[in-house]
């Protein structure tokens, strides 16, 4: 198996940056839009050999160093009791959104080996035949409970941050609920096989650097805590997206890796980061609508700024969007494999 995804995570020296992107499995590729088409996005995450497909095709396609399941933060939200549809126009939407203790108390702690058994077979199929590593993953309890509180995405999370200010017990009875499905969530990926995971915080820089404090990163904290007494140890990758002002609190979460995205230069986020901790990122997913000298001088760009990083990860600053000429991504990919692999 092609290793050094793996072996940078640890801090290791390798022979260059390994790369793979955040939703690489999607709909920039051609491959994937036929699998789309022949079911529903719930029914692709449900289905354990279509779910493997599409995770496997874009390693295929980009010659990426890590394949990530193919699946959606909110997956393991919905067996809790949450009324999930995937809307192709508004995205996500819960139409039972949790705003009061009745609700709360209508909520379930999952079981996931009997309430998402089609993501564990999919680890097992993957796991037969990738020959990279294969990176788990699950949402962050602030990001899943926004989700849970707003009923979908939102621009001001005005339902969430009233419930924080005005009933903050409240708030952190649903939190603690949230994390002890991640934790289960993530201890049963990696029991079934995944080799990384990946916490995905896509809405923590909605929060003030002291509410992050009290809010989500305690929270975070306790999860990496628990996946570290696993029998089965892999590295966490704590990706807090748009907290580029806060860094110097991100990096007391514990993870092995901190995920960034554009805001940031990778210089002064490895220097904010006190040059003492693996990075992953933080190419903006719009420079690939670039010309292919763009693109180069902009991955260059990148690998020189992360050079004082025990290790960096190629990796966008968030998710590829559906436009992305396909050759645009493996330019990068190959613009980062031949400009890594030789001494600055």
């Amino acid at each position: 198996m092609n290793d050094t995804f793996l072996r940078v995570c640890a801090g290791e020296k390798t022979d260059y940056r390994p790369v793979w992107l955040m939703r690489q499995a999607g709909r920039y590729l051609p491959e994937y839009q036929k699998v789309r088409a022949k079911v529903d996005f719930l029914t692709l995450c449900k289905t354990p050999e279509l779910a493997a497909e599409v995770t496997i095709q874009p390693v295929d396609i980009l010659k990426v160093d890590a394949a990530i399941l193919f699946s959606d933060i909110l997956v393991p939200i919905e067996p809790m009791g949450m009324q999930l549809e995937f809307s192709e126009l508004k995205g996500p939407v819960f139409h039972n959104p949790i705003r009061t203790e009745s609700a709360i108390g209508n909520l379930r702690r999952i079981k996931p080996y009997e309430d998402v058994p089609y993501v564990l077979e999919t680890i097992r199929l993957l796991k037969q035949s990738l020959k990279v590593p294969l990176i788990g993953f699950s949402g962050a309890p602030f990001t899943l409970a926004t989700y849970m509180i707003e009923g979908g995405s939102s621009r001001n999370f005005i339902h969430t941050k009233r419930m924080m200010y005005q009933a903050p017990a409240l708030f952190a009875s649903l939190m603690t609920m949230v994390s002890d499905v991640v934790i289960d969530y993530l201890k049963a990926q990696i029991a079934a096989g995944v080799d990384a995971v990946q916490i995905f915080d896509s809405w923590v820089g909605a929060l003030s650097p002291h509410d992050f404090d009290i809010f989500a990163l305690p929270l975070v904290q306790r999860i990496i805590r628990e996946l570290r007494t696993c029998q089965r140890t892999v590295p966490i990758i704590y990706f807090a997206f748009n907290s580029s002002g806060m860094l110097d609190r991100v990096k007391s979460a514990g993870a092995d890796v901190y995920g960034l995205d554009w805001r940031i230069d990778m210089a002064d986020a490895v220097d904010h980061l006190d040059r003492n901790h693996v990075v992953q990122g933080n190419f903006d997913p719009c420079a690939l609508f670039g010309t292919r000298d763009s693109i180069y001088t902009e991955v260059k760009r990148i690998i020189e700024g992360g050079r004082y990083a025990p290790g960096h990860i190629f990796n966008l600053g968030h998710g590829i969007l559906p436009e992305t000429p396909v050759e645009s991504a493996q330019a990068m990919v190959n613009a980062v494999h031949e400009i890594s692999s030789k001494p600055f």
